[in-house]
């Protein structure tokens, strides 16, 4: 741990020295001068918001995402990258920490939020972190650091602290300070550029509603088809956005130079993707591209989102701190035996629900059978929710496509991901031997990795955080847990 501690330390001690030099001479600057170059490479997370890898490099034929497929030719597309949670600020939060957001109690939607959506919180639950962000690091490194976008992360934070620079979502095009065009010359740069995605208003409606499939866990119907075109639309909107910035990264004679980070933090706006664990809400189209990086090259590992933040800070010779849980994908021997997800409460909608994918098999523990999947939550009153609502109470789905809106649900479900992709048959109870023995293997996994990484989803929420939510949403807020602080 000293060994590999020792060269932020004296990264730390330089600091400081230099700190006291520049005070002396006027300068406030608090970060040692150091020279984008081969050994610090710029780091830029092209940040994507509720989208699936619906795009022709994944092998979609219903679009051509070029743009897209050219990034993924010049390095490494990831075919097995999963998010730790199916929902944003959960997410968003594990990410720039490199921890699981369950182990630094960010793991409930929209929590630690004293102002939210301009509604100051009469009571709140803060969240201290003891633990520092990427981009805190990578300034202390000498990096100058920006976020073009959302922060929605669940603890108690300054931008200006994590931020040299941040404004709206969206590519400003570098310029007047915006994005890269802030730092001062030759200074490296780790940044963020939020892209709205799957949430993209109104796309060019280049897909028609009757060129898309429609998954067997959906009815075919107008509806149904209209919300999967409106998602592919908006991936021809991302594809476009993407060659905006990297025709800018060209311009400025940084893209040679720039390793690029190309994500989503979690599935589409269809009913089992955003917000749940299966494979459409927490598998996402995942590109690493630049320097150093192999090109051309395929992965089909298990990858999670915590190690987006380790790799950021290897790839630009950064000491990872021993506290995350993020692991160096690029690193020899790189190799997770499992990937974890977790949904707790998303919104006003309170639930615990925990994932394990090895590979093969995937593994939901159920924790709050007595709420069904669709309780209701900020979508119910949508067209789709509505309409699949009605065909359940109509009797029209059929069993598959009944399950997910029905009253009832399993504490558990197993599903064989080789041989049952859409995760329809749920094995849990099967009589055949192999698979009671990936479900003992399954359980035994979760359990221990609850107690091994302090999994505080097992927890209720604090009475400030839950009035915090009531005081956000009213009388959305129905489940049983807001009764003891109404």
């Amino acid at each position: 741990m000293i060994r590999k501690l020792y060269p932020l330390l004296a990264a730390l001690l330089g600091m400081a020295v230099f700190s006291t030099f520049a005070s002396a001479q006027g300068d406030n600057s608090h970060v040692p001068i150091i020279k984008e170059g081969p050994d610090q490479p710029n780091i830029l997370w092209i940040y994507i918001e509720d989208t699936n890898a619906w795009m022709s490099c994944y092998g979609d034929d219903v679009v051509n995402t070029r743009h897209i497929d050219q990034l993924a030719s010049e390095g490494i597309r990831f075919d097995r990258a999963y998010m730790n949670s199916g929902v944003c600020s959960p997410t968003r939060s594990a990410i720039i920490t490199g921890m699981y957001q369950t182990s630094i109690g960010a793991h409930e939607h929209y929590s630690s939020f004293s102002k939210w959506r301009g509604n100051v919180m009469e009571n709140w639950a803060p969240n201290h972190l003891g633990v520092k962000t990427v981009p805190e690091i990578m300034q202390a490194a000498g990096y100058y650091t920006f976020n073009e976008g959302k922060f929605h992360y669940n603890f108690v934070f300054d931008p200006d602290t994590l931020y040299d620079r941040h404004g709206d979502n969206g590519y400003k095009g570098a310029k007047d300070g915006t994005e890269w065009s802030g730092r001062k010359p030759g200074q490296p740069f780790f940044g963020q550029i939020q892209l709205i995605g799957g949430k993209f208003r109104n796309p060019k409606p280049v897909i028609k509603n009757e060129d898309v499939p429609v998954p067997s866990i959906y009815p075919d119907h107008p509806i149904i088809r209209k919300n999967i075109a409106y998602h592919y639309n908006t991936i021809l909107e991302l594809d476009r956005e993407l060659s905006e910035i990297v025709a800018g990264l060209k311009r400025d004679g940084l893209y040679d130079n720039t390793v690029i980070f190309f994500f989503s933090d979690h599935g589409s706006l269809m009913p089992r993707s955003k917000q749940f664990l299966y494979e459409e809400g927490i598998r996402v189209p995942f590109i690493l591209r630049g320097p150093n990086v192999p090109v051309g090259k395929v992965r089909d590992d298990l990858v999670s989102g915590i190690d987006i933040s380790a790799t950021t800070l290897a790839m630009a010779n950064v000491p990872v701190p021993d506290n995350m849980h993020g692991m160096n994908m690029m690193a020899d021997g790189f190799h997770r035996d499992y990937i974890l997800a977790a949904r707790d409460r998303c919104d006003y909608t309170i639930d615990r629900i925990r994932a394990i994918n090895t590979g093969r098999y995937k593994y939901i523990r159920n924790f709050m059978t007595d709420k069904p999947y669709m309780q209701p939550n900020y979508r119910s009153e949508s067209e789709l929710m509505k309409f699949m609502h009605d065909q359940y109470n109509a009797g029209n789905l059929n069993p598959t496509q009944a399950r997910f809106f029905s009253d009832v649900r399993p504490a558990e479900e197993l599903y064989d991901l080789k041989n049952d992709p859409g995760e329809t048959n749920n094995l849990a109870h099967s009589y055949r031997r192999e698979h009671a023995i990936q479900l003992a293997k399954h359980r035994d996994i979760l359990y221990n990795w609850i107690i091994e990484t302090d999994d505080k989803g097992r927890f209720p929420e604090a009475d400030d955080a839950l009035r915090a939510v009531i005081d956000r949403w009213g009388d959305d807020a129905v489940n049983k847990e807001y009764d003891r602080v109404r």
